[in-house]
């Protein structure tokens, strides 16, 4: 996503797009309406059976509806071109979602974690029959979710909006064991341990993708791809004497940038070199946004003139 000058035939600058996929956009839609749709159904399910894990399942979802909101707007956004004052576009706003979202999740496994032990200090009875009905729904419902997610581009926006969805299948299948346990022993303990266990599965995921959308923020090497070897492949084109400046960073969602200093034998033969190298980078690293700067090998420092 950046501006390339034509100095021929004043044609000014066009930017050179890297759009959001639409297709993500559709998906996270498609996932937002089936969890809206659910988390009215387990609500409702929540206050028949007097299930408390229901009804917190449920505001879980209603988040998780808002995560996907965000994310689907994000997507759309993303899509926008460049502008003046913007010159990469608005793709890093998917990351900026992403980051959002993984906080999100933070929160909500302190409300979680703080839901299970206040229910096992006071354990409150539910009917076990009710909630492994609504529950068994919710399990189906989320792997729905998660398969159309799946299905979709990857980006790590969709892969936040994935992690909440992961959250509420856990959710579903500690609602549904819960409700098993304790429709056939009558043991309530069952369902605070069971939140507590997937309060610290959701911690792990949470940290771990927050870690990533922080690298990314940070213009961190991509995690597939070295600065050495990706220096040594350029180095090793034809008529490339040394490499050196070489940074790599990921400007959104499945676009990696590049920029670097080429030392070549001859300035002359610079456009073939420029070529080998642009393909190489994208065949062989599958990095298509390169800026590149040509410095000649051989050349004459001329003393600065004595100013009297």
């Amino acid at each position: 996503m950046t501006a390339h000058v034509h100095a021929a035939h004043g044609d000014g600058f066009a930017p050179h797009v890297h759009a959001a996929p639409v297709s993500s956009t559709r998906t996270l839609l498609a996932s937002l309406a089936l969890t809206l749709g659910f988390a009215a159904v387990e609500a409702v399910g929540g206050w028949w059976t007097g299930s408390l894990a229901l009804l917190g399942d449920a505001g879980h979802m209603v988040s998780d509806a808002a995560a996907l909101g965000l994310a689907a707007l994000a997507a759309v956004v993303a899509q926008r071109p460049p502008t003046e004052r913007l010159s990469y576009g608005l793709g890093r706003v998917e990351t900026v979602v992403a980051a959002v979202n993984a906080l999100l999740m933070l929160t909500v496994v302190v409300a979680l974690f703080t839901a299970a032990v206040d229910r096992w200090l006071h354990p409150h009875p539910v009917q076990g029959g009710g909630v492994m009905l609504v529950a068994g729904l919710g399990l189906l419902v989320n792997l729905t979710v998660i398969f159309v997610i799946s299905g979709g581009e990857q980006t790590l926006n969709t892969r936040a909006a994935l992690l909440h969805v992961v959250g509420d299948l856990l959710g579903s299948v500690a609602a549904l064991s819960s409700g098993a346990v304790v429709y056939f022993t009558g043991w309530t303990p069952i369902d605070p341990l069971l939140s507590v266990a997937i309060c610290l599965l959701i911690l792990h995921s949470s940290l771990s993708l927050l870690r990533e959308v922080i690298h990314v923020l940070m213009e961190g090497v991509p995690a597939h791809l070295t600065l050495p070897e990706v220096g040594l492949a350029m180095a090793q084109v034809g008529g490339v004497r040394s490499v050196h400046d070489l940074h790599i960073w990921t400007l959104s969602s499945g676009s990696v940038a590049l920029s670097a200093h080429v030392l070549i034998e001859d300035l002359l033969a610079w456009p073939g070199v420029l070529t080998e190298t642009r393909h190489l980078l994208h065949d062989r690293f599958g990095i298509e946004h390169v800026t590149l700067q040509p410095e000649p090998a051989h050349h004459v420092i001329r003393p600065m003139p004595r100013v009297r």
